[in-house]
């Protein structure tokens, strides 16, 4: 298990993405005590796509299991987007004899900060077969007003 894929080169890896505002823990992947609790599960840890057409920044997310009705997604006025949602543990059964547990639950919540050519107002979310994909349309680019000045002389 290396960490340099991670850190350097890997194109999903948020670590130097400014516009990501998930923290990295460098322990995570290690298997530290502690640093893979319930809360903190693999599906807290969410793989999200991030790519950005001449339209819109597109979102996707993958959410298996989950309903729409148990994803939340939330703008805030400090252009934020946030995707949260949490995935219950499967009821047990007294009769029930478990071999292997390796589907994660608990919550799970994703941050970006979106750039300023985001229009924050006509955001779109839709949910199919498990992915979540968020649509966020872009300022149309303003070519600047270019006044030709004659010289005189």
């Amino acid at each position: 298990m290396s960490l340099i894929p991670r850190m350097f080169g890997d194109r999903r890896s948020s670590v130097f993405d400014p516009f990501s505002i998930d923290l990295w823990d460098p322990f995570r992947e290690l298997g530290f005590p502690g640093s893979n609790s319930r809360e903190t599960s693999a599906f807290a840890h969410t793989r999200v796509d991030w790519k950005e057409t001449p339209e819109a920044h597109v979102f996707k997310a993958d959410l298996p299991g989950l309903k729409k009705e148990e994803v939340k997604v939330e703008i805030e006025d400090d252009r934020v987007l946030q995707i949260s949602g949490e995935r219950n543990v499967e009821k047990e059964d007294k009769n029930d004899t478990w071999h292997r547990v390796e589907r994660s639950s608990g919550k799970f919540m994703r941050r970006f900060r979106l750039p300023e050519n985001a229009k924050m107002d006509q955001v779109k979310a839709a949910m199919e077969n498990g992915v979540l994909t968020v649509t966020v349309p872009k300022e149309e680019v303003k070519k600047p007003d270019v006044k030709s000045i004659d010289i005189t002389g």
